[in-house]
């Protein structure tokens, strides 16, 4: 029973240290994948959300102003 018992634990200790091997490359892969869309976005100029955010704020605050200096002709126009 010994010489099967070894063969097993050597088996078992080939697949764990496989198992390990595998999940290493796997984080790599993944490291180098998340390094290359990183720096692929930064390349494109993309804003950030809070950039964006920001702009829209400023375009609705400029929309707003536009209407009520719109209204604001019209009233004056209308007083004529």
């Amino acid at each position: 029973m010994q010489p099967g018992n070894k063969f097993f634990d050597d088996m078992s200790k080939l697949m764990t240290n496989a198992m390990g091997v595998a999940q290493g490359a796997r984080t790599e892969a993944e490291t180098a994948m998340k390094s290359f869309i990183d720096r692929w976005m930064a390349d494109r100029d993309f804003v950030t959300r809070e950039e964006f955010d920001a702009v829209r704020a400023m375009a609705q605050k400029a929309r707003e102003e536009n209407a009520a200096l719109e209204a604001r002709i019209a009233a004056l126009e209308a007083r004529k």
